[in-house]
């Protein structure tokens, strides 16, 4: 999972405190959409605060209803809300209530003083100490359900009782072990207390053993992994972030193989998801169609286009880079089949068109320069001239929108002196067709007219 600076205000790669990037996904349809943040949790833990907090605050702020299931560790708010959305909402939560005022480390303990109706905040870092001055439902929600002790990571609240006197029994065990006057039977146990350094060799070293080493064994291992928590495991599956693009490329590959083997020919909506949240996690969420286009494109390009078109809107949707990356993957599918496919490469392109998939202006810019990059020059000129029937068609539908729009504007006004009450007749052109191709046949000579949708 890929993880993000507390204070994203800081670019600075080396910063420490970190927490795993929101993800978000929605469920259901109508009245009943809502959005199910599905590493909260994680979330909660890197920023040492209760998960309903962050989600109350988005409640708050979005002005929706939320849910939680803690035992499930669902956490919910109502609508369709998308996870960068979400992530600048948890930037402002930070800003309130995780960063200490002083010196805006992330380092911060919050208290409750019910009876005066107060939250406190202290910082671990610095050492500061101050009250929690803001004034929102998400306060009032806090000073109702107080954070509670959690040991060893500070999170606030009042030490049980039950710790006091463990602590406390631990101490007077203590005091009987250094041989305390005062304490029962410290006279007549002289005898069981020996000097510790002559215990050295006595039959007691396998617990000096255990106490300095930790077991490598491989089922040692596979067992401390097994007890690490969700939040542990996903710090260190960030690891694959310090990987190369390309292997991270590579294992997006195996990823989509193995769901592709999980799920046939058709993606659910269910793994399409888990295929974005792969993505997301290797931080290639721009370069996965190249991946895509090689797994899932052959000769039957065209149909795959329509039958994998929302998979793909997913990574293209909006996103200018992918669909650059995805002209890329489209020129090497016709590569590994260019008898079959070069031909029909306008065909392609609308396809890619007609479902939205690519932008008319990723594919003019696409259309303006060939690279030698990808498939090599040869191929790709040729790429490009069997494109050319498709790009003129392009070109010639947005001039002649852009021409139209302003023919909209420019309405034409006559004033008539036959017409009573001083009424005004509108006279507007007579819309133009709809552009033709018109290709040059080499041998012939002749204009053709040729419809883009006969391609």
């Amino acid at each position: 999972m890929a993880c993000v600076n507390v204070n994203r205000s800081l670019s600075d790669q080396f910063y420490r405190y970190k927490m795993p990037k929101l993800l978000a996904k929605v469920e259901g349809k109508g009245n009943g959409i809502k959005t199910v943040i599905v590493n909260m949790v994680d979330i909660a833990k890197s920023l040492n605060r209760p998960p309903m907090y962050p989600t109350k605050y988005f409640g708050c702020v979005l002005g929706a209803q939320v849910n939680y299931d803690p035992k499930n560790e669902r956490y919910i708010v109502n609508g369709s809300h998308e996870s960068n959305k979400l992530q600048d909402l948890l930037d402002g939560f930070i800003q309130k209530y995780v960063l200490c005022p002083s010196c805006h480390n992330p380092e911060t303990v919050l208290g409750v003083l019910t009876k005066k109706n107060i939250i406190t905040t202290s910082c671990k870092a610095c050492g500061y100490t101050g009250l929690l001055n803001n004034k929102d439902k998400l306060t009032t929600y806090i000073l109702k359900n107080p954070p509670t002790a959690v040991s060893g990571n500070g999170a606030g609240g009042k030490e049980s009782k039950k710790n006091k006197k463990s602590k406390k029994e631990e101490k007077n065990g203590k005091k009987h072990a250094n041989g305390d006057s005062n304490s029962p039977g410290a006279a007549g146990d002289s005898d069981e207390r020996d000097d510790p350094i002559d215990n050295l060799g006595n039959g007691n070293d396998d617990d000096d053993d255990e106490t300095w080493g930790e077991n490598t064994d491989p089922d040692a291992v596979a067992k401390r992994m097994s007890e690490l928590s969700l939040g542990a495991k996903n710090l260190m599956m960030n690891e694959d972030l310090e990987k190369s693009p390309k292997e991270r490329l590579d294992m997006f590959l195996d990823y989509v193989k193995n769901k592709k083997t999980e799920c046939g020919d058709v993606f659910d909506a269910n793994a399409q998801k888990d295929i974005v949240a792969e993505a997301e996690r290797l931080d290639i969420r721009d370069k996965a169609v190249l991946v895509l286009c090689e797994l899932l494109f052959d000769e039957d390009i065209i149909q795959q286009i329509k039958t994998h078109r929302v998979l793909f809107l997913r990574f293209t949707a909006e996103n200018v880079k992918a669909q650059r990356y995805l002209m890329r993957g489209f020129e090497q599918v016709v590569q590994r089949s260019k008898s079959e496919l070069l031909p029909k490469v306008s065909r392609i392109l609308k396809a890619f068109y007609d479902s939205d998939i690519l932008d008319e202006k990723v594919i003019i810019d696409w259309g303006s320069k060939a690279s030698k990059k990808i498939v090599g020059e040869k191929l790709s000129k040729e790429i490009h001239e069997k494109a050319q029937l498709f790009l003129t068609w392009l070109k010639e539908a947005e001039e002649e929108e852009s021409e139209s729009e302003e023919e909209e504007a420019e309405i034409e006004v006559v004033y008539d002196d036959r017409v009573r009450d001083g009424e005004v007749q509108v006279e507007v052109e007579k819309a133009k067709p709809p552009p033709v191709f018109t290709a040059v046949a080499p041998a012939l000579k002749e204009e053709i007219d040729i419809d883009i949708d006969a391609i």
